[in-house]
């Protein structure tokens, strides 16, 4: 067997430590949410169509979209320092939706597609961690 299979088979039986892994995605939720949340709070006007397509006016969208920042910054700070599973439930449907909105106001499906890992890796978060059974393990 040629060395390249060999250290292939290897670093896929490697045993990955499932707290590392935690942190790693824990990083990937923060560096998402702070990003949209500091492009929320300079009220990136490129993102007002997915307000007003639920039925905010404009002028509603532009003031509400600061406070959908803070939403954002408060969750990626909290996704460090207080990982609960509740804010990666929050995460994880919050990032679904604001994906699915896109091909909704006629951006193209890729747009969609491009921001899985928004929402993929909160819910990775979940799945290591187990989908809280009880309202208790939501704010474990």
């Amino acid at each position: 067997m040629p060395i390249y299979e060999k250290n292939w088979i290897a670093f896929m039986n490697i045993n990955f430590n499932k707290k590392t892994l935690d942190i790693i995605l824990r990083v990937g939720v923060f560096g998402t949410f702070l990003g949209h949340g500091v492009f929320a709070l300079g009220v990136k006007t490129s993102w007002i169509p997915f307000l007003t397509v639920l039925g905010f006016t404009t002028d509603a969208a532009i003031e509400f979209m600061p406070i959908i920042g803070v939403l954002d910054i408060i969750v990626a700070i909290l996704a460090l320092i207080k990982p609960m599973r509740v804010v990666f439930l929050y995460a994880f449907i919050w990032a679904l939706l604001t994906s699915l909105i896109r091909p909704i106001v006629g951006f193209p499906i890729w747009d969609f597609v491009e921001r899985s890992s928004n929402w993929v890796v909160p819910l990775a978060i979940l799945y290591l961690r187990g989908f809280p059974k009880t309202l208790k393990e939501l704010f474990k």
